[in-house]
């Protein structure tokens, strides 16, 4: 058997101890529901900021950030753009994904 100093085995035992304790917070922190919702909502707002980003260089305009008082008529620098096909083209999309979700349930209702 080691020569090892009991004292010095009861504070290796305690530091074994804090740091298996913090890593236990430091997963229970990291799935907890709270945390995971509030991850999940901030990648989603990121992401549709992108889409919008995207959106407005595909169609070669772009917004000014709103602020207080602004008149909505006034927020485009260039003249207003005809959204009208994209969000009839987005519409299309969206049938068209929704159609064949629900026919791939009913196929393997089957």
């Amino acid at each position: 058997m080691a020569d090892t100093d009991p004292d010095e085995l009861e504070r290796q035992i305690a530091r074994t101890r804090a740091e298996l304790a913090r890593t236990v917070d430091a997963i229970a922190d990291r799935v907890s529901p709270k945390r995971v919702a509030e991850r999940t909502v901030e990648d989603v707002k990121t992401r549709a900021g992108h889409f919008v980003a995207s959106v407005g260089d595909a169609l070669g305009v772009t917004a000014r950030p709103a602020e207080f008082g602004d008149n909505p008529d006034e927020m485009w620098d260039d003249e207003r753009p005809d959204l009208g096909p994209v969000l009839i083209g987005i519409g299309a999309v969206l049938v068209v994904g929704a159609a064949i979700v629900l026919m791939r349930r009913r196929r393997r209702r089957r």
